[in-house]
């Protein structure tokens, strides 16, 4: 393509989104068919998801733009075009990801017209980019969180000027709808509502690479449910860095439960998850939906973070232990078989041990059916990386097996309850080590193992819960 062609080419492209993408992906197809001609075969592309299930949404978009422009997917090995979904909320998140980077070098050696591209949270971080710039100058594109939909855009470029694309912005208000996605799941799929966060809690840096707080019009939201639900999804799971605090930037706002309650009713939908919930938004609305709403998941992800109030307030989460309690206490009442779950961090910097026996005294006093247990993670650019009296390792480490240790205790504990009840599971797949199992999620999400085939993946069966094996659950199925 001589440059006149390739500057009429960006000339006539729309400006109005999603149209401009639409051009683009039908542009970029043109060439990757024209390269598949040569090579007499497809082109392959892999997306490799690093992170949350924000990330992973985000992946099925990207995966479906990349479908749309004429590429199959594959694996890495064999890929032609690979990208990487990053995340960065922990450091070991970014050392995971320069690891497979040596890895990725190595297949591009073999084949140097292998593509590679690396999108998401961590590149949003100016340090990251410019490592990548002076140190993987194999890396062919570049692009951040906020510009996920730019994807056959910024690849047509790198396609046809065949240099590093790279293309940050620091942050947007806008939302793309109608894109493509390829569902990782048929029966199941989760649906953003909202982006970035508003929070700022003191250790995290989603606020700073994610953005600042973007809801979705709902009208949006159950359009989309609708049309998943034709496409055969029968379970939903609305995503969000703090779903309790949608609405808040529409116009006129509204709340998460009013959006709940919207999506519930939508005809031919089975079941409805949501995460995550920061506790200083959860609102008595929220509770009595969830309450009343049958399709609502009896299953609530509630992170704690810490039990000391002390520790709290240096988080930033804006509530103590002794309402976050009361909250907990709350639900439980309202919510007899509600599952609850939770995010805690050991060794936030100036923690004592007495910071940490009031978080034991929170395990032990809510009794959590699960909870995921963290490292405190150094990030630079939040407030927490520059306190004080950080947290030497061996003590960080000590706490966190005594942690873990009462966790799972309290997990064993609290595993058995449901043995003998019959639940309605939602089948997710075959049993890979029990030939003639499938595997079913409970509405609570403990997982329920059931003779079965693969004819009755993504059916809603009811159970009957036999025994108890610790995490899930041995059932037999009923007529």
């Amino acid at each position: 393509m001589d440059k006149t062609e390739y500057v009429n080419i960006i000339e006539q492209a729309p400006v109005g989104e999603p149209e401009r993408q639409h051009y683009f992906m039908q542009e970029l197809r043109e060439i990757v068919m024209e390269r598949s001609d040569k090579l007499g075969r497809p082109l392959y592309a892999n997306v490799t998801t690093f992170g949350c299930q924000m990330n992973a949404k985000d992946s099925e978009k990207l995966l479906g733009i990349l479908e749309a422009a004429g590429f199959t997917a594959s694996g890495e090995e064999t890929s032609d075009f690979v990208i990487y979904n990053t995340c960065t909320v922990r450091d070991n998140a970014n050392q995971r990801v320069y690891g497979r980077l040596g890895y990725l070098n190595s297949l591009k050696q073999k084949n140097p017209d292998m593509i590679v591209a690396l999108c998401g949270c961590m590149m949003q971080e100016p340090s990251v980019v410019e490592k990548i710039k002076k140190s993987y100058r194999f890396v062919d594109l570049v692009f951040g969180t906020h510009n996920i939909f730019k994807l056959a855009e910024l690849l047509y470029r790198q396609m046809t000027e065949r240099h590093m694309v790279v293309d940050i912005w620091n942050g947007t208000d806008e939302i793309v709808e109608k894109l493509p996605a390829e569902r990782k799941y048929s029966f199941k799929s989760g649906v953003n509502i909202m982006y970035g966060c508003n929070n700022f809690c003191s250790y995290c840096i989603v606020p700073y690479v994610r953005g600042r707080e973007r809801s979705r019009n709902p009208k949006d939201i159950v359009e989309e449910v609708k049309n998943l639900v034709k496409d055969g999804v029968v379970e939903v799971m609305l995503l969000g860095q703090n779903v309790n605090s949608y609405g808040k930037t529409l116009d006129p706002p509204m709340s998460f439960a009013e959006l709940l309650k919207m999506v519930a009713a939508v005809e031919g939908l089975e079941r409805i998850r949501f995460m995550t919930s920061h506790p200083k938004d959860l609102s008595d609305e929220l509770i009595r939906v969830m309450r009343d709403c049958p399709k609502v998941c009896r299953h609530l992800h509630l992170p704690l973070q810490s039990g000391s109030s002390r520790i709290l307030s240096q988080m930033n989460r804006v509530y103590g232990k002794e309402q976050y309690l009361a909250l907990a206490e709350k639900i439980k009442t309202e919510i007899p078989d509600i599952s609850l779950t939770t995010d805690i961090i050991v060794g936030f910097p100036g923690e004592t041990e007495e910071d940490f026996q009031e978080t034991l005294d929170v395990i032990r006093r809510v009794r959590y059916d699960s909870a995921f247990t963290f490292l405190y993670s150094k990030r630079t650019g939040t407030p927490a990386a520059a306190m004080e009296d950080q947290v030497p390792e061996e003590i960080m480490k000590d706490r966190f097996e005594r942690l873990l240790k009462e966790v799972q205790r309290i997990s064993a504990e609290m595993s058995g309850k449901d043995v003998g009840k019959v639940m309605p599971a939602l089948v997710e797949g075959l049993d890979d080590h029990n030939p003639g199992m499938v595997t079913g999620r409970l509405s609570n999400n403990i997982m329920v193992h059931i003779p079965g085939e693969a004819s009755d993946i993504g059916k809603i069966i009811p159970v009957k819960l036999e025994e108890s094996r610790g995490f899930y659950y041995m059932g037999t199925r009923l007529p």
